[in-house]
């Protein structure tokens, strides 16, 4: 497994050190404090100076991520890639005593606010962070919507759904970039924008955004198009409701977006693919399946529909990923006093959070690959005997997949037909357990001195 670490370059190389061990501290307990996590005063202030360093930016370690990222798809190798993006905010209300904060989504909630890009295969698997961007609103700016259209694109907050394309020219292999995002993308600029730098998009349209012509709706066109195949789509698990199948119906075609009249795109209409996905009658006390998809890629068949509906699926990546930074890593839960340090600590915690999300998709990718890929050697060994209960360890390493299930089930899975594959949440729950047995392990099993017994 290429480590994110190793393209991370600081200012100084003690920097970089910290930087390690405080990963190392972190992904042992995520949901630790840092006195919890480094385990004694020395190391607890090593840490408290290294987020206090101004010469550590948040950037210097999200474009080593980046350039892990390419390294991977090198190996690979990787002609596709999606770019997901999401946002989500950091509520910091419960400590109004950290400084540099602002409003979120009104003057009761205090914060800053997460915009991030992962990029992801065409298979699913996610190859790494690409950008994050971090901004604290102000508070003057709060419920003046109403002024936003008098301002350009450049400067407002969507705009943030630019500057998470990639620089194409640092993509030598790929031949197709597709940034997949949510209703809140759904901006003609947007897609204007993302044309004009030769990237592909899979947008949700929101209602009410975009018009074929005055009056005239996207969902009311396309709800008159015929049905061109009723299937089975299988929605991933989501907090209010566990995986299912549902039963959905297919639409595909073509339509032209003239630009807004507040825009000055470049190009003055879009003609787009448009996919929907209905589902009719939806299980008994379920909402139902209603994706409209707006599309650069060709859309002509009912197989490249399909592909687009479960490219948009992999949206669910980037708010797993943001869920183990709020959930797993507890960040909102941070009592470090500033936004500056906390951004800092935000850095720390993508490395991990990161990390956790591969080792999930990747085990459900290729489960037969050795565990080597994502475990070091007292980690798979710890976790062997640990779940064999022998000290009888393998000529060679368990399957990823295989060493995936047993560290889920160290966080509660239980492993039965109807669970299906785990999850990050378990899989983070038994990660921290496994770091306490590997510890045991370690002291049994000083280095020169590992052998079967």
């Amino acid at each position: 497994m290429i480590d994110d670490l190793e393209y991370i370059e600081l200012p100084d190389e003690r920097l970089k050190k910290r930087l390690e061990r405080l990963v190392e501290q972190v992904s042992a307990g995520p949901e630790r404090s840092i006195p919890g996590a480094c385990e004694g005063w020395p190391e607890t202030k090593a840490a408290y100076r290294f987020l206090d360093n101004k010469r550590v930016e948040r950037g210097d370690i999200t474009e080593g991520q980046r350039a892990a990222c390419l390294a991977r798809m090198r190996e690979q190798p990787v002609v596709r890639v999606l770019l997901v993006q999401d946002t989500t905010s950091f509520d910091f209300k419960h400590h109004p005593e950290t400084s540099g904060m602002g409003p979120l989504e009104n003057n009761a909630t205090w914060g800053f606010m997460t915009h991030s890009t992962l990029m992801v295969s065409e298979e699913g698997v996610p190859l790494g962070l690409w950008e994050q961007q971090v901004w604290v609103r102000d508070e003057e700016t709060v419920g003046k919507r109403e002024q936003r259209h008098e301002r350009a694109f450049e400067t407002k907050e969507s705009y943030k759904w630019v500057l998470g394309l990639p620089d194409l020219s640092a993509l030598e292999q790929v031949t197709q970039v597709i940034a997949v995002c949510d209703r809140e993308a759904h901006i003609y600029e947007f897609m204007d924008e993302a044309t004009t730098q030769e990237a592909d998009f899979v947008v949700r349209a929101s209602r009410g955004r975009s018009f074929i012509q005055a009056g005239k709706d996207i969902f009311d066109e396309v709800s008159r198009w015929p049905v061109q195949l009723s299937y089975t789509l299988t929605l991933p698990r989501r907090p209010e409701r566990p995986e299912r199948d549902a039963q959905v119906e297919l639409r595909f075609g073509t339509l032209t977006l003239p630009a807004p009249r507040r825009a000055q795109p470049t190009h003055s209409t879009l003609t787009i693919q448009v996919v929907e996905v209905f589902e009719p009658n939806p299980p008994s006390g379920q909402q139902a399946v209603h994706w409209l998809l707006l599309t650069s890629v060709p859309v002509l068949t009912v197989a490249q529909a399909q592909q687009v509906v479960t490219w948009y699926t992999y949206r669910w990546l980037i708010e797993r990923f943001h869920f183990v930074l709020k959930s797993g890593c507890k960040l909102e839960e941070r009592q470090l006093q500033s936004q500056v340090r906390l951004d800092r600590f935000l850095a720390v915690c993508n490395l991990v959070a990161w990390r956790l999300l591969w080792l999930t998709y990747q085990a459900r990718l290729a489960p037969d690959l050795s565990c080597e890929v994502a475990l070091t050697t007292d980690e798979w060994q710890a976790l062997y005997v640990r779940h064999h209960r022998s000290t009888r360890l393998p000529s060679s390493p368990p399957t990823l997949g295989q060493a995936t299930r047993w560290i889920a089930q160290l966080g509660g899975f239980l492993g039965r037909k109807s669970d299906g594959e785990p999850g990050v949440k378990v899989l983070w729950r038994g990660w921290m357990r496994l770091q306490d047995i590997t510890d045991t392990w370690r002291l049994l099993h000083p280095p020169g001195n590992v052998g079967n017994a």
